[in-house]
């Protein structure tokens, strides 16, 4: 599964997600790409996931019209201890995600 981190979300995130490939807006080389485009580079670079803390993206953007799932983590800040702490419920919902 490749698993795009958001840059909102802290790249030492990364190496919680063991099993998944995973890399950062920043390592692709997106930085500061508005979400409509992002969604359109995620869709066109085969990425399966989309992981954020950016509440506001499902009300930007209509996500039913992109093939990848969004996953929103409900954190309050990005340091690492807060969104690492959704990784084991993440883990789990995996085998829920759909097929794209």
């Amino acid at each position: 599964m490749k698993v795009l981190l958001d840059e909102c979300i802290t790249k030492r995130l990364k190496h919680q997600l063991s099993g998944f490939n995973v890399y950062t807006v920043n390592e692709m080389g997106w930085s500061g790409v508005k979400n409509g485009k992002l969604m359109m580079l995620c869709v066109d670079n085969r990425f399966d996931v989309l992981l954020t803390i950016d509440k506001n993206i499902m009300y930007r953007q209509n996500l039913e019209k992109y093939p990848i799932t969004v996953v929103v983590l409900d954190s309050v800040t990005s340091k690492l201890e807060e969104p690492a702490s959704f990784i084991p419920y993440f883990m789990e919902q995996v085998p829920n995600f759909e097929k794209n």
